[in-house]
């Protein structure tokens, strides 16, 4: 009896090859349409209201303020995921899914990703945003009282909260409106997403 042996590095690649092609019939079969690492594949679960950028825009150059005081722009979180919340202390959701955010924020320490939840409201509505994120480390205090953040985004911010995702580009990617959970193994598949630049 003759036996042919493949070489090692034949029967690898055909091992690879063999097992993409099952990922790909699998995904297929499961009816997705979208290629598996794909961020429009990722908005099921927590995430099911995530709408992916078909045209992804550049930040806005819209001036939003710390609690000190300091103006901030979006672009200056470029080299990091940044997730822009758009919330208000008024907003009984936004503030639901501020804690799942403070988690978010938590769980990805060191990593170059960064929540910035700004505010909108005046007066009185500004100080308890600011003393309600307070209550929610490691969170931010950002404002912008007059609203033209959520005007400037393209498409405008029609309703809070809002999360807008970004990637390191600066360039956003995907949003989400309404209320998120966003301390779930679904979002934080998203955030490994961008992470990893696709």
């Amino acid at each position: 009896m003759n036996l042919v042996l493949e070489p090692a590095g034949h029967a690898l690649a055909r091992r690879v090859l063999l097992g993409t092609a099952s990922l790909v019939l699998l995904y297929a079969l499961a009816g997705c349409s979208n290629p598996p690492g794909d961020l429009k594949s990722l908005a099921q679960g927590a995430m099911a209201k995530l709408v992916v950028s078909d045209k992804p825009a550049p930040a806005p150059d819209t001036v939003f303020r710390d609690a000190a005081g300091k103006p901030h722009t979006i672009s200056e979180f470029k080299g990091r995921v940044a997730v822009v919340n758009v919330w208000a202390n008024w907003c009984a959701p936004c503030k639901e899914e501020i804690p799942s955010l403070a988690r978010l924020q938590a769980a990805y320490a060191g990593k170059p990703l960064v929540v910035v939840p700004v505010s909108v409201g005046k007066a009185e509505d500004e100080t308890a945003g600011h003393a309600f994120i307070d209550r929610n480390p490691p969170l931010p205090f950002y404002t912008e009282p007059t609203y033209a953040l959520a005007f400037a985004l393209k498409p405008p911010v029609e309703g809070m909260p809002t999360t807008i995702l970004y990637d390191a580009r600066g360039v956003e990617r995907a949003r989400l409106a309404g209320g998120a959970d966003w301390s779930s193994p679904q979002a934080r598949a998203v955030m490994d997403l961008l992470l990893a630049g696709k």
